[in-house]
C-alpha cells in the first residue's frame, strides 16, 4: 500500500526545493490530496506547476498504484492566503482546485 510519506518523496524528486504535505484522503493508500509549496511556482499557471509531477505519477496510475491524485501546487502567499485545500473527487464538491482521477474497471 502507497503511504503519504512516498507520496512526499516521489513529489520532492520532481520539485526538491518544495514544502510538500500529502494526505491519504480514504486511508486506502490510493487517493491523495497533495499540496505543494513552491516559491518556483511563481509566475507560473496551475497546469505549468502540476504537469510535471503528474507526469511522474503517470507510470503509478497506469499501474493503479494510484488511483486518485489531487495536486494544490502554490507559491507560500497562496497558500497563506488560501488555508485548506482538501479536495476529494469521491463527495461531489464543486472545486476549482485542479487533480487526476482515474476510474479503474471494475474486476469480476
Amino acid at each position: 500500500m502507497v503511504t503519504e510519506q512516498w507520496v512526499v518523496d516521489e513529489v520532492g524528486k520532481v520539485v526538491p526545493s518544495a514544502i510538500i504535505e500529502a494526505t491519504d484522503l480514504h486511508g486506502t493508500g490510493d487517493h491523495f490530496h497533495v499540496r505543494v509549496i513552491s516559491q518556483s511556482y511563481e509566475g507560473q499557471r496551475p497546469l505549468q506547476r502540476q504537469r510535471p509531477i503528474l507526469a511522474h505519477f503517470k507510470q503509478y496510475i497506469v499501474t493503479n498504484t494510484v488511483h486518485a491524485l489531487d495536486l494544490k501546487c502554490m507559491t507560500p502567499d497562496q497558500e497563506t492566503a488560501l488555508g485548506e485545500t482538501k479536495f476529494d473527487p469521491h463527495k461531489g464538491k464543486e472545486t476549482e482546485f485542479f487533480g487526476i482521477h482515474i476510474r479503474r474497471e471494475k474486476k469480476e
